[in-house]
């Protein structure tokens, strides 16, 4: 079957106050692509992410397939612990109804991403996630809860900035192996940024490498080479993977 294309970017450039932070960037994907973005802080990463959700102004072109729904998931959402707004009243608001006629659409929303929610007479219980403020989740329940945020709308695209930061060393992979499960199930496009080269041999189909500019674009074994990586991140530097 003939590949279908959701997105294609052409000599995309970005300026603010006269000084270019992006330039000449130009890349398609494909429905259901993995799509890596790594490069240094300051390459202009999330910039990107800006420009393809229409958010800030740019030059050059970004076509998204008529009729695509892009779901995002920030790199983090700074809440205070106090903030009175619980788990289930912040979904309750992406579905746009009430919080107390949204019970089942709300739980199969938070076990898609692996939260378990217990049978239905914990529901009711205060130490409950569903009944927990929002500001006192750790890091990876909240990236779990915002990601089910993203999925309520069954967007075509999904966009990541640094899926797991904030989240501790042992919970990385399985972030990930999440949103590769929900990929796969989904056939969804995800295009995620991460500073993880590990994590792009294992799940990326294609790699893009920005530092200002595009360096490389192309599946992460054949453009993830050692000037590539020199280019990106400066000096003599090296990088081992392992194939499992």
């Amino acid at each position: 079957m003939q590949d279908e294309k959701i997105l294609d970017v052409e000599n995309l450039t970005i300026e603010f106050d006269g000084n270019k932070v992006l330039e000449g960037v130009s890349f398609s994907l494909n429905k259901g692509d993995v799509l890596a973005v790594v490069g240094p802080n300051g390459a202009g990463k999330t910039v990107m992410f800006k420009a393809l959700l229409g958010l800030i102004q740019h030059s050059g072109k970004i076509n998204w397939k008529p009729g695509v729904k892009i779901g995002y998931v920030p790199q983090k959402l700074a809440i205070e612990r106090s903030f009175p707004l619980t788990v289930r009243e912040f979904l309750a608001l992406r579905l746009g109804k009430s919080s107390n006629g949204v019970h089942d659409e709300i739980l199969n929303v938070l076990r898609s991403v692996g939260i378990k929610t217990g049978e239905s007479q914990e529901y009711h219980l205060e130490h409950h996630i569903l009944n927990r403020p929002i500001g006192m989740l750790s890091g990876g329940e909240l990236q779990r809860v915002l990601i089910a945020w993203s999925l309520i709308s069954n967007p075509d695209v999904l966009l990541f900035d640094e899926p797991t930061a904030g989240i501790d060393i042992s919970g990385e992979g399985t972030i990930y192996n999440l949103l590769h499960k929900i990929q796969e199930s989904s056939e969804m496009t995800l295009i995620l940024i991460s500073h993880d080269l590990n994590i792009v041999y294992k799940y990326a189909d294609n790699v893009i490498c920005l530092n200002k500019q595009m360096i490389c674009f192309g599946a992460p074994n054949t453009v993830l080479d050692p000037q590539s990586l020199s280019a990106l991140y400066g000096g003599e530097t090296k990088f081992y993977h392992h194939e499992h």
